[in-house]
């Protein structure tokens, strides 16, 4: 996935020769799209459904905006149920409960970190309508949060945000497999918000608003001992090398915030949703390792007292939540 990634993103040529097989993903998306869209087989939620996704394979930032969402929603007195595919996840059986004491195996990584940061109700199941039911049947809830679901189109939803990855953007414009285009991009003008993960380099519509992702803290893996980024009590780690373990869609962002924040890295890139073993996250010197908190999830385990994840949070204009909750009120 690494190579393909490399070549989406940098125009490599040869991965152009992947055109023929783009012009069936796309006319097979096209068909299942308007076939949910033009029928009544959608699951229609009791409550408000808010899908947030992509329209790029890969990493956009939909996690720290799911999260973002829903504690901003809890906050003005929604109570919100989140729903995701659950990527990576060897759960019994589906759909299933996540709950922060939840193990990564069970949950995988990012419903993982939602439940663990909102304290909502999150439900995985590749088939998010059962997820669904399962919510309204078991929890209080007013509120639907559909995370990465913006191409499940067998849930029927009331409003739709795409995240843009602002550095990255469209790569070289193709749909999968020859770029990383699950959509074509004029699919943004359908959605009611855009978020852009950092500023772009492509005219968005004015439905559109910036997101940052600020890093806050140092997590001890072992004791969770936290240090504000900011803390003095950083010194004696900011001014040394770390070693920056990145198993994520898009780790030169992680990279950039570990630079941005004062560390001297040396980077370790591993492919999107890796399994690490205690190996890869050990190195023969006495410098720090720092990851992402995603990545964290499933190193815990193997962890020694070297280890650090980082914490990042949203930060998105107030805008957005205002004209989120006035779309809200009208459902």
């Amino acid at each position: 996935m690494n190579l393909l990634n490399n070549a989406w993103y940098k125009n490599a040529r040869w991965v152009r020769c992947l055109r023929p097989l783009s012009v069936l993903f796309g006319l097979v998306s096209n068909l299942r799209r308007n076939y949910y869209r033009n029928s009544d087989k959608a699951y229609k939620a009791k409550y408000p459904v808010i899908v947030v996704g992509n329209i790029t394979a890969g990493g956009t930032g939909k996690t720290p905006l799911v999260i973002y969402v829903a504690q901003q929603l809890r906050q003005r007195g929604y109570s919100p149920g989140i729903v995701s595919r659950g990527y990576g996840s060897k759960a019994v059986s589906y759909p299933f409960a996540v709950t922060p004491q939840s193990s990564f195996r069970e949950a995988g990584e990012e419903p993982l970190m939602i439940a663990r940061h909102t304290h909502c109700p999150v439900i995985i199941d590749p088939d998010r309508s059962a997820a669904v039911k399962m919510l309204e049947t078991r929890y209080d809830c007013d509120i639907i949060i559909s995370d990465d679901g913006l191409q499940h189109y067998r849930l029927n939803r009331n409003i739709e945000i795409a995240v843009l990855d602002g550095q990255r953007g469209f790569g070289n414009g193709l749909l999968l497999p020859a770029g990383p285009l699950r959509e074509k991009p004029e699919r943004l003008d359908d959605v009611d918000f855009i978020v852009c993960n950092g500023p772009s380099h492509h005219v968005l519509p004015d439905h559109s608003y910036e997101m940052n992702l600020d890093a806050t803290h140092l997590v001890h893996l072992i004791d969770n001992k936290s240090l504000a980024i900011s803390d003095d009590a950083l010194f004696t780690i900011k001014n040394k090398k770390v070693h920056a373990v990145a198993g994520i869609g898009n780790p030169e962002r992680f990279f950039n915030s570990l630079c941005a924040s004062g560390f001297d890295i040396i980077t370790h890139i591993f492919s999107d949703h890796h399994f690490f073993s205690k190996q890869d996250i050990t190195f023969a010197d006495e410098l720090d390792v720092v990851m992402t908190e995603k990545d964290a999830t499933k190193c815990k385990d193997i962890a020694t007292d070297k280890h650090w994840f980082l914490k990042v949070a949203a930060r998105i204009p107030d805008e957005f939540m205002d004209k989120l909750i006035e779309k809200l009120a009208t459902f």
